[in-house]
Formats: C-alpha cells, sequence, structure tokens
C-alpha cells in the first residue's frame, strides 16, 4: 500500500503543480494584460493632456491677439464721429480760401492740423484715392456712375465726393466715389 499511496500521491502532487503552474500562467497573462491595458490607458492620458495643453494654449494666443484687436480699434466709434468735423474743417477751409481773410484762414487753417494730427497719432489715416485711380471694392463706395468724360476713365474714378478713413489698416469709411461707365 505504500507503494500505491506514494503513486497517488505522486499523481496528486503532479496534479497540484500543474493547477498551480496553470494558474500562475494564467496570473502571468493576466498581469501582462493588465500591464498592456495600464499603458494604452497611460498613453492614452498623455495624448490627452497634451491636446488639452495644446488647446489652453491656442486659447491664450486667440485671446491675446482679440484683446490687441481691441485695443487698436477701441477708438473707432469716437474716430466715427469724429470724421464729419474733420470734413467740415476741410470745406470751411476751402471757402475761408475764397473770402481772402488770410487770419481767419491761418486760425482755420491751424486747428484743422491740429486735429488731423492727433487722429493721425490715433492711428487714423486718409485713404488716398484721386481722379483716374482703378475702383477698389475694398476701399471705395461708387456713389454713382456717370458717362466717362473719355475712353481711359471707363471703370475708374471720375471724381472723389468724400475721404475715406483707415483705422489701424481697417477701413471705417470707405471714400465716396463717381465711377466712369
Amino acid at each position: 500500500m505504500d507503494q500505491e499511496n506514494k503513486e497517488n500521491l505522486d499523481e496528486n502532487l503532479d496534479q497540484v503543480a500543474e493547477e498551480t503552474h496553470s494558474e500562475a500562467q494564467e496570473e502571468q497573462t493576466k498581469n501582462a494584460d493588465n500591464k498592456t491595458s495600464l499603458a494604452d490607458e497611460l498613453a492614452m492620458q498623455k495624448d490627452k493632456n497634451l491636446r488639452l495643453f495644446a488647446e489652453f494654449e491656442n486659447y491664450k494666443k486667440r485671446t491675446t491677439k482679440e484683446r490687441l484687436d481691441l485695443y487698436k480699434t477701441a477708438n473707432e466709434s469716437l474716430l466715427g464721429d469724429l470724421l464729419p468735423v474733420l470734413d467740415d474743417f476741410e470745406r470751411a477751409t476751402f471757402e475761408i480760401s475764397k473770402a481772402e481773410d488770410e487770419g481767419l484762414l491761418k486760425g482755420v487753417e491751424l486747428i484743422h492740423s491740429k486735429l488731423v494730427n492727433i487722429l493721425k497719432n490715433k492711428g487714423l489715416e486718409a485713404i488716398e484715392t484721386s481722379t483716374g485711380d482703378d475702383f477698389d471694392l475694398d476701399k471705395h463706395e461708387a456713389i454713382t456712375q456717370v458717362p466717362s468724360p473719355s475712353d481711359d476713365l471707363k471703370g475708374k474714378i471720375v471724381d472723389v465726393v468724400e475721404t475715406g478713413y483707415m483705422l489701424n489698416e481697417k477701413v471705417i469709411r470707405y471714400t465716396k466715389v463717381v465711377v466712369g461707365k
């Protein structure tokens, strides 16, 4: 019986060893799967964090640009309201020059030049337009079309009615022109 017990014991030990070995292999497989899934999850979190960081950086750049644009055009409404006053000064200067009153003309020109210099310092620029220039939709507003006095003025500016202005390279008032057809 000792032999039989010994054989049974050996069989049981072999069986237990096999079970232990297969359990260990299963555990190793599970650990490897866990490591792989943890590595994948870590990679996903790193990617998510990088994307979030990049999105935040883009947000900061965009808001900084918007803030700078706002500072550049903060006076746009005020300067737009002052443009008719500037036009009135130009008309007054023209009419006073006809009256031949030197003192009055110099006084009005002095006030006009001070106003123009202040507005230039704030970023306001007149859009230079003259007769014969090409019509540009980005800078000009056609009030009307008239028969062109000559063939070379067809589709070109025949007369400038009102000066246009730009504030920091943005048109705040288009030049009003008459175009030849």
